[in-house]
């Protein structure tokens, strides 16, 4: 089976792998516009944050004699009927099934001066890729003031994590709510304070309608208000919109994204399906890595000989937790947040909000579960909450002992990964559970990035580093106080 995959990112790259382990007959050729080797794109913005390196971030891709990975050569045009892809460097290369992982790109309002015919006007960047992290990094040292446009999740993680490197950021968003799809009112205002805290000028329900520039580099914006804000950069972090110019022009049918069923095969041409971001599936798209992630293995199991994929991921559970990673801010949503009406019946909710230390913690309960969440400014209490929702634990009667006090003997609380059952998941982002990380440590795995290979582990967010080290330290010292046995009659 010659499989061609277009797109060398999180999901692209996962695939390839998958298929060419799984699949016996299966040969992979991956396109990748990019001429770095695949990484970690939801840890960009701790690379402008300065938590985490450019050179750090790599997912790991281990050389395979079936899959031929074409780095820096990006697709230019797909001939649905002689099966072929043309590269930009002018090769052909045949498929009997293509998967198309093109992602997305940035979203560019429309402002205007903020580009000119050779691009992005110096000092304006998104950030999408690790070459916009890393112009962004080259900006840092001349920079004292910045504009981070978009209060979404990336938004929120540009803008701390320039304040952290001691820039004077200003957050513009369009909105009046920060986050508007997932927090509500009370909880935004918790965020917009937390962030003033941070000193952070959050201004809302405007945005940024001209860059004014000086010797060709941007010095300041004008917001819609008429009002001007001085600035040496201006990050645009206003959304994405699914990668469809290939299928497009290849006669596939796109809405947003490109169209696929179940099966993710185009409707218009079984040998064709899309992964990912650039993906519209009839459940609609997230946006967030682990529903690529899911996807690329309900595919693989379907090509790996199952009669049928594997059923997607139901919404109780990663792909619509929400985690912001943002330097001095905590915000975590999952399930009914933000948007949720709180008269019906059947839904009972309870919140507690505490502007003055920035924290706020809204819990939706339906027949005995959590049906969702809204955390600012607590970790513990997130975390907490997430591991009742994703698993779907029985809740306390009383919905108000989810905010006001631990739950006495619930599993949910229990703070160490120690604690934890086996079958307790650990990376929440690859549903990789404590068993099976414990069974790959007894197999040898010494490190977290021995864990990572092994289990994929710590790949999405990270958030599970910390446990995954306390399970190794665990089993270091286990086996330091194993007893030695002595020859008989040995004392």
């Amino acid at each position: 089976m010659r499989i061609v995959v277009i797109g060398h990112g999180m999901v692209g790259s996962r695939f390839a792998q998958d298929a060419a382990s799984r699949i016996p007959d299966a040969h992979v050729t991956v396109l990748g516009r990019e001429p770095h080797a695949p990484y970690n794109r939801v840890l960009l913005s701790s690379v402008v944050a300065g938590k985490a390196a450019a050179d750090g971030i790599a997912l790991d891709a281990p050389a395979h004699e079936r899959i031929d990975v074409l780095q820096g050569v990006a697709a230019a045009a797909i001939d649905r009927e002689r099966r072929i892809v043309t590269a930009s460097d002018g090769s052909l290369h045949r498929y009997d099934k293509l998967v198309l992982a093109t992602g997305s790109a940035a979203r560019i309002p429309q402002i205007q001066h903020v580009a000119t015919p050779d691009g992005l006007v110096a000092g304006v960047s998104v950030l999408k890729d690790l070459d916009d992290a890393q112009g962004i990094l080259d900006a840092l040292p001349k920079a004292r003031r910045a504009v981070v446009l978009g209060a979404g999740v990336l938004g929120l993680e540009v803008a701390t994590g320039l304040a952290a490197r001691g820039i004077a950021v200003t957050l513009v968003h369009h909105a009046e709510r920060l986050m508007e799809r997932q927090l509500g009112s009370a909880a935004s205002a918790v965020a917009a304070g937390s962030l003033g805290r941070l000193g952070i000028t959050v201004i809302t329900t405007t945005s940024v309608t001209r860059v004014l520039e000086r010797r060709g580099r941007v010095s300041g914006v004008v917001l819609g208000t008429g009002a001007e804000v001085l600035t040496d950069m201006l990050v645009m972090c206003a959304g994405t919109i699914p990668e469809t110019t290939l299928a497009r022009r290849a006669g596939l049918p796109c809405e947003r994204g490109v169209l696929v069923g179940e099966d993710l095969a185009s409707p218009e041409d079984p040998h064709v399906c899309a992964i990912g971001d650039c993906a519209q599936p009839p459940e609609g798209g997230s946006g967030l890595v682990a529903q690529g992630w899911d996807q690329s293995t309900r595919l693989v199991d379907l090509w790996a000989g199952a009669r049928t994929a594997r059923p997607r991921t139901e919404d109780a559970d990663t792909t619509n937790v929400v985690r912001v990673k943002a330097t001095g801010l905590e915000v975590v949503t999952m399930g009914l947040s933000g948007k949720f009406e709180h008269g019906e019946r059947e839904l009972r909710a309870v919140r507690i909000s505490d502007p003055a230390v920035g924290r706020f913690v809204e819990v939706v309960v339906s027949h005995g579960l959590l049906v969702g969440a809204t955390v600012v400014g607590d970790k513990t209490t997130a975390t907490e909450l997430q591991a009742l929702y994703t698993r779907m634990l029985p809740v306390p009667a009383d919905p108000a002992h989810l905010i006001v006090r631990p739950i006495p003997g619930a599993a949910a609380t229990r703070r160490s990964v120690a604690d934890m059952d086996d079958d307790d998941t650990v990376c929440q982002c690859n549903g990789v559970s404590k068993g099976r990380i414990c069974a790959a440590i007894a197999d040898g795995c010494a490190s977290p990035e021995d864990v990572s290979r092994a289990t994929r582990a710590s790949t999405g967010c990270g958030d599970c580093k910390p446990q995954v080290k306390e399970l190794l330290e665990a089993h270091a010292a286990s086996e330091d106080k194993a007893p030695v046995l002595t020859g008989a009659g040995e004392a």
